[in-house]
């Protein structure tokens, strides 16, 4: 995606880039998660997730060691720069179990979307108090056949004019939601809410909440399932670590930025009475014409989105056959296809089968479970820890060669179990909800 040798347009193209892969979450969620926690809270939980995430993918995974991103994404990489073959493969694992978790919640949100363009366009016909109800089932299904077409597209991956609209529509619909939550805070003219948050019915119900808020606010910030992706796409000079310091330094700062205002003005907007989904939940009804618009933003967005998640997990999975099986025909032989008023191209089985099935996977457990919120915090705590502190911490153990029972070695190993325990309290509150959704 980024290969230009400019330094200047480099940063940038990371930059947005790694930006419009999260800024989706934020207007669509944070508010809610806002109401779920005490206001004070928050904010600190923020913070907190701000400098973490800064601290170690940024600074930790690209340190002043260059290392072959290369044999990382692949689970090859060396003991000296991985911590162990056995821990390189475990971080692959979880990685392109992150891609495929994030192309599940892309289903969701593109097909809550897809729904919201029709009810808005419902209510301004009918009215707001109209029973304007739709399905999620349709949307997805026509979201999965888009994907499986645009899965055995070659070299998808390569289409640079990719970032460049997913930049352009995240950045479109986030000022728009950051716009009517602003527009409808100085139309209240007060903010909505309290400092406690959403009420619940007893502490264990309001704990639960806060634990669900904390999966979810963990999905927004992690980036490490793509800073390595992003880096494997650039070319030096200048060195890709220094490019990616910088590049990383601003869209954290950018997406701050947005997180923050979204998921304040959103719950200042509407206070205890917040929707799930800020452009889809219908909080807002006009001007239908922009909620239509940013909606549309949003499917256009992810349905490049998905794919830029799901061809590293293509390509990690058809490596592992290639090396397995190299003289299987299934897997290595490609044959030519020529459809009427298409240019001829060529087709391997192993590609059409697995990535149909991947695409087919994903829109089912999307279809069995189309909650977003939930989704998104079972996500977040599971990728937490061991993507973004754990294996980044043991990785800077082993190339700085920081010694056992040293002062940095227990601060950092104190440091890791911290975020164990706020990842498992995320998790269990995340699940928790996803089955109160499901069966409650």
């Amino acid at each position: 995606m980024c290969g230009n040798s400019i330094r200047d347009l480099v940063e940038l193209c990371c930059t947005h880039n790694y930006c419009c892969y999260r800024l989706w979450s934020i207007v669509l969620g944070l508010e809610y998660f806002t109401a779920r926690m005490v206001s004070r809270t928050y904010c600190l939980a923020y913070l907190c997730y701000y400098h973490l995430s800064f601290g170690f993918p940024s600074f930790r995974l690209l340190s002043d060691q260059r290392w072959n991103t290369k044999q990382v994404l692949h689970g090859r990489c060396s003991d000296v720069s991985c911590s162990g073959r056995k821990r390189t493969w475990m971080c692959a694992l979880l990685q392109n179990l992150s891609l495929y978790g994030t192309d599940i919640a892309y289903v969701i949100t593109t097909s809550t979307s897809m729904r919201a363009i029709q009810k808005s366009n419902c209510y301004h016909r009918e009215g707001h108090k109209a029973a304007c109800s739709y399905g999620d089932t349709t949307y997805m299904l026509l979201f999965g056949g888009v994907q499986v077409v645009m899965s055995q597209i070659p070299d998808f991956h390569n289409m640079e004019w990719l970032s460049v609209v997913a930049a352009i529509m995240s950045f479109t619909y986030s000022f728009i939601g950051f716009g009517l939550g602003f527009a409808q805070v100085i139309e209240n003219g007060r903010i909505q809410g309290s400092i406690t948050g959403v009420p619940a019915d007893s502490v264990a119900d309001k704990l639960w909440l806060v634990f669900q808020a904390l999966g979810d606010i963990a999905f927004a910030y992690p980036y490490s399932i793509i800073l390595l992706e992003i880096q494997d796409t650039l070319k030096s000079p200048p060195p890709e670590n220094k490019t990616m310091k910088t590049a990383s330094m601003i869209a954290i700062f950018v997406t701050t930025f947005f997180y923050l205002c979204c998921g304040c003005f959103g719950y200042a907007a509407f206070g205890n009475n917040t929707p799930g989904n800020l452009l889809t939940g219908f909080g807002f009804y006009e001007p239908y014409w922009l909620i239509d618009f940013a909606n549309a933003c949003i499917v256009l967005h992810l349905v490049g989105g998905y794919q830029i998640f799901s061809q590293p997990v293509f390509a990690f999975v058809e490596r592992w056959f290639t090396n397995k099986f190299p003289s299987s025909g299934f897997v290595n032989n490609f044959y030519t296809i020529k459809l009427p008023l298409l240019p001829s191209f060529q087709m391997n089985p192993l590609k059409i089968c697995f990535r149909t099935a991947y695409v087919a996977s994903t829109t089912v457990i999307a279809m069995i479970f189309p909650y977003f919120n939930q989704v998104l915090g079972v996500l977040g705590a599971l990728n937490f820890w061991p993507l973004a502190i754990y294996f980044p911490v043991e990785m800077y153990f082993v190339q700085k060669k920081i010694q056992p029972w040293t002062r940095k070695w227990v601060v950092l190993r104190s440091f890791s179990f911290f975020c164990l325990l706020v990842s498992i309290v995320g998790l269990i509150g995340s699940i928790e909800g996803l089955i109160s959704a499901k069966f409650g």
